[in-house]
């Protein structure tokens, strides 16, 4: 029995103690993980339920000119035993990007609440103009300008989301408006937007210079999807924090308090097609789709690429807590190395009830800064869960180690610890570093201070060196 009490109170043991309630620790944590992937699913939810019926996020392409194209082919088949060639003609659909695109868009941006939720919506005023013109080598692209039904052709508008679109929009060509009817055009190719009929019989002879005008609404994020041999756009608005994304940067870009203006300028080599192809281009990516295929190359047929620019919150608190809640094994490592020093050095016994107390408080620290960062923000919210759990911990600990001053120790500790951890979180690019020079700081004091101790809780016969036989 001797022999058990001594193992039970050796420093090793009293080790093993403490690692295995760090480990119990890490259901509690891992769930907190769980909770804060849930809350931000729901604030997703929330946000989109806020711009429900405004528009999502909003991918605008075109225009496009889609012409009727006659196409003769011969079909030979047998009738009576006696083989029969006749010629077939079809309809086709030949699509003209413009040559030029000159657009500009004020964009708007709004906050709506709902709760404690915030959803940023926008209303975009769009205004540009394009040219279109036969190239004069169209032979080469194994087109008939003669097979081409000028007078029928279609002007076709993309929308990722038709329901943004304002009242009244304005649509020009030579001068003249055109009524506009819903939906990407007629036939099986299809799309969400807007078109017009244009007469382009006078395209055979000059270029056609085509005006437009309307409003969108959307949320988050608006993109651009270049068709033209010179793509120009520029952009202003009034939000500070925009993200330039997708598969084009803007040329030229000015960000500040009262906003941002951006200028884009695409070319038709760098979209990988022609002014001038067979098939309606597909519609291009969603904005969530473009964030996983901005490293996509453009090729002609593939997928189209876009310029995107998204509105953000410059801080996301979701993040910022999840980020938080990874460095907990670090905050319940170095508390319960402290206990340790304590028990083992200074002769406290800390049994692992207490360890687990102490263990829950600091783990109810993350789920604290989650509920009071939904409400107040991230940083008054880290002061708050921080100073709650240190006060907390610091009066317990004043009981447990018998000793006013231990607590105070504690205390400063934690402290150093929250400190630590918001600079960590402040600092991302450096997070890495700071953490390991954390780490080596506790090893070494560690090391340090239980140089001299005796680990397996032998006594002084056992570890006596024998003496020589005689």
């Amino acid at each position: 029995m001797d022999t058990v009490a001594a193992a039970t109170r050796s420093p090793a043991f009293r080790l093993f103690v403490t690692i295995l309630v760090a480990l119990a620790l890490t259901i509690p944590l891992l769930s907190v993980w769980v909770l804060v992937y849930d809350r931000q699913e729901q604030s997703n939810v929330a946000q989109s339920s806020i711009a429900e019926g405004w528009g999502g996020p909003q991918v605008v392409s075109g225009p496009l000119l889609v012409i009727p194209y006659r196409t003769a082919s011969t079909e030979t088949e047998t009738v009576n035993g006696q083989p029969v060639t006749r010629s077939v003609e079809r309809w086709e659909t030949r699509v003209l990007s413009p040559e030029i695109v000159d657009l500009e868009t004020e964009l708007r941006p709004e906050k709506r609440s709902r709760s404690i939720y915030e959803a940023i919506i926008y209303d975009a005023a769009m205004q540009g103009r394009a040219r279109f013109a036969l190239p004069r080598d169209i032979q080469r692209y194994g087109i008939d300008a003669a097979r081409l039904d000028l007078a029928r052709a279609e002007l076709r508008f993309g929308l990722s989301d038709p329901r943004g679109l304002g009242a009244n929009p304005r649509v020009t060509a030579g001068g003249n408006q055109l009524p506009l009817h819903p939906g990407g055009g007629t036939g099986e190719n299809r799309s969400p937007g807007f078109f017009a009929w244009l007469d382009a019989g006078s395209l055979a002879a000059r270029p056609i210079d085509v005006g437009f005008e309307f409003d969108l609404r959307g949320n988050r994020s608006l993109a651009l999807a270049p068709e033209a041999g010179d793509t120009s756009w520029r952009v202003r608005s009034t939000w500070p924090h925009p993200s330039f994304g997708g598969g084009f940067l803007p040329a030229a870009h000015d960000i500040n308090d009262g906003g941002f203006t951006a200028t884009y300028r695409v070319g038709n080599l760098a979209l990988g097609h022609n002014l001038i192809g067979s098939e309606v281009p597909p519609p291009p990516a969603t904005a969530e789709q473009q964030r996983y295929d901005i490293a996509t190359p453009a090729v002609e047929g593939g997928p189209r690429q876009s310029a995107r620019i998204d509105l953000i919150q410059p801080v996301d608190l979701y993040d910022q807590v999840n980020r938080a809640t990874k460095y907990g094994f670090l905050f319940i490592g170095f508390t319960f190395l402290a206990f340790l020093m304590f028990d083992i050095v200074g002769g406290v016994r800390v049994s692992g009830v207490e360890y687990l107390l102490v263990g829950a408080g600091l783990i109810l620290f993350f789920v604290m800064l989650l509920a009071f960062a939904e409400v107040i923000g991230f940083t008054l919210a880290y002061v708050v869960a921080a100073a709650a759990i240190t006060g907390l911990i610091t009066f317990y600990s004043a009981a447990v180690l018998n000793s006013r001053k231990r607590a105070m120790l504690v205390a400063g500790l934690l402290v150093a610890l929250y400190a630590a951890l918001y600079l960590l979180l402040s600092l991302e690019a450096y997070s890495l570093l700071i953490g390991s020079l954390m780490l080596f700081a506790a090893l070494a004091a560690t090391m340090y201070l239980t140089r001299n101790l005796n680990w397996g809780g032998r006594t002084a016969e056992e570890m006596a060196p024998a003496e020589p036989a005689a």
